[in-house]
């Protein structure tokens, strides 16, 4: 059997937009990592990827209590394929940007349940790690 493998650095353009789970990593406060699995899009032109949450669950709070500049890293893997956006997040609540999220969600995994307290965490992509790279980065 053959396995196809793209060389290191090599663009996917849908490994971004193929159903996987991912995870992200937040700081705790007292500063160990806290990893969990979430859905993850990212608009690789803007160089924004998005998570959709709940306000109260702790990877929100992680975010918030780290204040501006919160360094955080979501990660996804397909075989040898692989890829970590790392930059840093923000809360945001407004209409427009939980809209956006959910509209963004839905494309690339499915339409997410009814949620009163949804936000999303917004993180603006600094670096590009992986076997995988995204366009233009």
């Amino acid at each position: 059997m053959t396995v196809d493998v793209p060389p290191p650095g090599a663009q996917d353009d849908l490994f971004w937009q193929e159903r996987r789970i991912c995870f992200l990593t937040t700081h705790r406060p007292d500063g160990s990592p806290h990893l969990v699995p979430v859905g993850v899009t990212f608009d690789p032109e803007a160089g924004i990827a998005r998570v959709i949450s709940s306000a109260g669950s702790k990877k929100v709070r992680n975010v918030r209590a780290a204040g501006p500049g919160a360094q955080v890293a979501v990660s996804q893997v397909d075989g040898r394929r692989w890829c970590t956006l790392e930059g840093t997040a923000r809360v945001k609540d407004d209409p427009r940007s939980v809209a956006e999220a959910v509209r963004r969600y839905a494309e690339r995994y499915r339409q997410p349940r009814p949620n009163p307290e949804r936000v999303v965490i917004e993180i603006t992509v600094t670096r590009v790690m992986g076997t995988v790279r995204p366009p233009g980065w």
